[in-house]
């Protein structure tokens, strides 16, 4: 199923982008938009701005941009159809769906099921948990005991599968699901070789998971009783909606909060996040029992680039978590650590000392990782000299992967004074490693630059030249590298007062897109972004119908789209106080648009013909006969007279 789009444009004509976004950040007016520090990004100064005209956002900080709709799918998690599904139900407008033959249509079936077999598996384990005898008496005395109110029940949707069978199953299958869909929810499990189901959660209290937006994805369970022969906990197999590297527990319930702390406390187990909640510490979410991944660290920084890890007293256990967490810093996040003592993990130190003592702990142990690193590796090292020259490398290889060179220098410093190293030392360690990835990303690039090569020219797919053709250091850019750099600029300066200012007649009956058109018409850009946008003018203009900015900004191609919106939102604007207190007139851009439509086409045909001027001296140096040399000087003259004029008119114009 798709959505109508009769729906769509009703959605859209309802969606006030300020409203949508206000409900995420705090926004305030700044003369005709709004500004608030951006979500997407770390920052103190607001750069973040809301154009309430346009409906539109941009960050000038991290380039962030989009419509109220992108917004929703980036601070939501979540794709298209469901941030429009969001915004109807904020609008209060009803979802007309339509049927979609095509595969995606399947994988969206297929979601859609799971969707509501796990909210009907949610709904049976609160049930479970509340309204039976055996829910009470095992599984809510062990939420009781730990400490934990119904609100906190309520908030993590907490439930019970009962100790039957196939309590689940049965009743699943009695209100019209299929086995299938038991088992592709993994919610059940076919004994082998039979056809009955048992419930995979059967007797345990269940911890429902949700994605970003809320949705119930998947479950954990943990056994109450004493069973040697069955794991303490299980999580639910992945699925179609549910891949376990992508997920962190709790962050549905977390991310404001998070967004409002610039920090995210990160801990181990489902317990340790709910019972931080009931201590009042909301910004916290859990990787699970599961080492970090790069999935889950950039599902983080979305909300913030400050997180802080919280570590039980196991000392094998926080080594053996160090070695994951350089992918932390790679990614570019600040990381702090916290350790409790031993014995004790964040659920178990929280009912012991409460809310208070617990937030007095964070704030007076918490180190930053590579001094609380240095600091557990040279415990281990004494007075050894090979560990201790081994732990330097390990720790300068943590401070390699820290992207920001400002922060690279302060850990360095830092460093080199605990374990009294000359600093300079550490450094060039640290640039050989730097080196050493600047070659090996240069060698990746370069196969991968021949591999499409070679499958464009109808090569033998995976096939790759030897390393030896890969030149070891990077080759500085030169001149003729930087050219399509100049291309690029000339290119952008033409689609884009296209865009703007593409109906804007320049003299009567003649606007900027016929003026433009007119001159470049059989040119064919190299930007695809630009050269699409071109394409849309050259198709439009036949009919009379020149597409208007709004065109570009809500269009359809999120290349499109990004492009018209950081042209419409400069980062600065004249402001009119210059004319009404000092009576100054600042020309603006469409006081001067007839000089700078001339402007481009003329650059753009002076760079057409300086590289063809180029082509024809490297044809100049091949082996030729004089009758070819002669016909290549001739071209290459009529060439550069053109070359010439086009530089007075540029000329004139300048000056």
């Amino acid at each position: 199923m798709k959505i109508h789009p009769e729906t769509i444009d009703k959605i859209k004509d309802a969606v006030e982008i300020t409203e949508v976004i206000g409900d995420y950040i705090s926004l305030k007016k700044r003369g005709a938009n709004y500004q608030a520090c951006c979500p997407f990004h770390n920052e103190k100064t607001p750069s973040f701005n809301v154009n309430p005209v346009r409906q539109i956002y941009k960050c000038f900080g991290c380039g962030a941009a989009g419509d109220a709709i992108k917004f929703v799918m980036d601070m939501d998690g979540v794709g298209y159809m469901e941030a429009m599904k969001h915004l109807a139900q904020k609008y209060h407008i009803e979802v007309r769906e339509e049927e979609v033959t095509d595969e995606a249509a399947v994988r969206q079936n297929e979601k859609e099921s799971l969707d509501i077999i796990l909210n009907f598996a949610k709904d049976f384990f609160r049930e479970q948990l509340t309204n039976t005898e055996e829910g009470r008496a095992i599984a809510l005395t062990y939420f009781r005991e730990r400490g934990l109110s119904d609100p906190i029940i309520e908030k993590f949707q907490l439930g019970y599968s009962p100790s039957g069978w196939d309590a689940l199953s049965g009743h699943a299958i009695r209100k019209g699901y299929t086995p299938e869909q038991l088992e592709n929810a993994g919610l059940s499990i076919r004994r082998e070789g039979k056809e009955t189901l048992f419930d995979r959660f059967r007797e345990r209290v269940i911890f429902p998971i949700h994605n970003v937006s809320g949705k119930v994805i998947a479950f954990g369970g943990r056994i109450l009783k004493t069973d040697k022969k069955a794991a303490k906990y299980i999580n639910s197999p992945e699925t179609a909606v549910y891949h376990k590297s992508e997920v962190l527990y709790g962050i549905s319930q977390a991310k404001n909060a998070i967004r409002q702390a610039d920090l995210c406390y990160l801990v181990e187990g489902y317990t340790d996040v709910i019972s931080l909640h009931q201590g009042g510490i909301e910004n916290v979410v859990a990787s699970s029992g599961t080492s970090l991944t790069v999935e889950q660290i950039r599902l983080i920084s979305r909300f913030t680039h400050n997180i802080t890890i919280l570590y039980d007293g196991d000392a094998a256990g926080i080594k053996a978590a160090l070695r994951g967490l350089d992918l932390v810093l790679e990614e570019g996040l600040n990381v702090n650590v916290v350790t409790f003592p031993d014995n004790d993990d964040p659920d178990s130190y929280m009912r012991k000392v409460g809310s208070t003592g617990f937030t007095e702990h964070l704030h007076a142990a918490s180190k930053d990782f590579i001094t609380f690193k240095t600091e557990i590796l040279l415990a281990d090292a004494g007075d050894d000299p090979f560990k201790k020259a081994e732990i330097i490398g390990d720790i300068v290889n943590s401070i390699a992967k820290i992207p920001d060179a400002i922060k690279r220098q302060v850990f360095f410093a830092r460093v080199a004074e605990r374990m009294k190293i000359e600093e300079q030392t550490l450094i060039s360690e640290g640039n050989k490693i730097l080196r050493s990835q600047n070659t090996q990303k240069q060698k990746d690039r370069q196969r991968e630059s021949a591999r499409r090569v070679n499958e464009a020219l109808g090569g033998t797919a995976g096939i790759e030249p030897p390393p030896d053709l890969f030149a070891e250091e990077e080759a500085p850019l030169s001149p003729a590298d930087l050219s399509g750099d100049a291309r690029h600029r000339i290119e952008e300066e033409c689609v884009r007062l296209l865009v703007l200012y593409g109906n804007v007649e320049l003299e009567e009956g003649i606007t900027v897109c016929h003026y433009i058109l007119n001159e470049i018409h059989d040119e064919e850009f190299r930007n695809p972004v630009f050269n699409a946008i071109l394409s849309i003018f050259k198709d439009k203009i036949k009919g009379a119908d020149i597409p208007h900015t709004d065109f570009f900004i809500h269009h359809e191609e999120p290349g499109i789209k990004s492009a018209a919106i950081n042209w419409t939102t400069p980062r600065f604007e004249v402001s009119n106080l210059w004319f009404d207190r000092h009576e100054i007139y600042v020309p603006t851009e469409l006081d001067v648009l007839p000089k700078s439509s001339l402007q481009s086409m003329f650059r753009l045909l002076k760079h057409s013909l300086d590289e063809e001027m180029k082509v024809l001296v490297k044809q100049l140096s091949l082996d030729l006969d004089e009758a070819a040399c002669t016909d290549i000087q001739a071209r290459y003259l009529d060439i550069k007279k053109k070359s010439v004029l086009v530089s007075k008119e540029l000329g004139i114009i300048f000056g």
